[in-house]
């Protein structure tokens, strides 16, 4: 079995794979202050809970953009899983190519999502990814992630209108029944979710035509994913496990255990 993990902003993203199938699915806040300790007894806990025997995981894979998480994440791994954790960095083996100036600075959630996108899809693809910011990356025919766009995410953009007004209050990111509101919940409502709707398919549209492109597919995923998908026609999938795959995917690539 392969322990997938991804380390995001705000959520820890967790998944084991028995062959291609996704038989358990669970997730942590992302907290930079937990020990090893403390990591190794969630997750010894959350695989008990889960009824996945500890024994039968032969690979672990992490994906991260927070650094500092990452020592006491694998040191728990080494110590309560007793596996060496295959880390997404530069180097690694993903049938991905990376034709920038600087590939270091492609996060390894990117690279993830662009693997499992290009496996399952096929290229060229688009990823949309809607989580603490809305990332859209443009990988070609021949797998080249050739460009990325990164924008605030609908929570870090709501956070910033009630945190940084007066009068408006927290609201449930939802979408409501009219862009034509008429109180202050559903205008901010309308606001947040038709304008990433709007951000989404402008995006999407500039970069293939930029790129010369008239056939892409486009695929979604990401916590708030659903909600967009659901209303354009630009996306074509809604892949809410694409990242998880796409790190079962690299391990596939680099395990011992094949």
């Amino acid at each position: 079995m392969i322990f997938v993990i991804d380390v995001g902003n705000t959520n820890i993203t967790m998944g084991v794979f028995d062959g291609d199938e996704i038989i358990a699915k669970f997730r942590l806040t992302t907290q930079i202050n937990r020990t090893s300790d403390e990591y190794g007894l969630i997750l010894t806990d959350l695989l008990n809970i889960n009824k996945v025997g500890i024994d039968a995981i032969d690979t672990v894979i992490i994906s991260s953009v927070v650094p500092r998480v990452m020592y006491s994440l694998t040191s728990s791994i080494k110590k309560y899983l007793g596996l060496t954790p295959i880390i997404v960095e530069v180097g690694i083996k993903t049938g991905i190519k990376i034709p920038i100036p600087n590939p270091k600075e492609v996060g390894a959630d990117r690279v993830a999502d662009a693997v499992g996108a290009y496996e399952l899809y096929g290229g060229p693809v688009l990823v949309a990814d809607f989580g603490t910011a809305n990332k859209y990356d443009l990988i070609t025919e021949d797998g080249s992630l050739i460009a990325a766009v990164t924008c605030p995410g609908l929570k870090m953009s709501a956070n910033a209108m009630w945190s940084g007004t007066a009068k408006l209050p927290e609201v449930e990111i939802a979408l409501p029944d009219t862009i034509l509101a008429k109180d202050t919940v559903t205008s901010m409502q309308a606001g947040l979710v038709f304008g990433c709707i709007g951000q989404t398919e402008y995006i999407i549209k500039r970069m293939l035509k930029e790129a010369g492109l008239n056939k892409c597919t486009v695929v979604a995923t990401g916590g708030l994913g659903r909600i967009i998908a659901n209303n354009t026609d630009i996306i074509d999938v809604y892949d809410p496990d694409l990242l998880l795959k796409g790190l079962k995917f690299i391990a596939d690539k680099n395990s011992k255990h094949k």
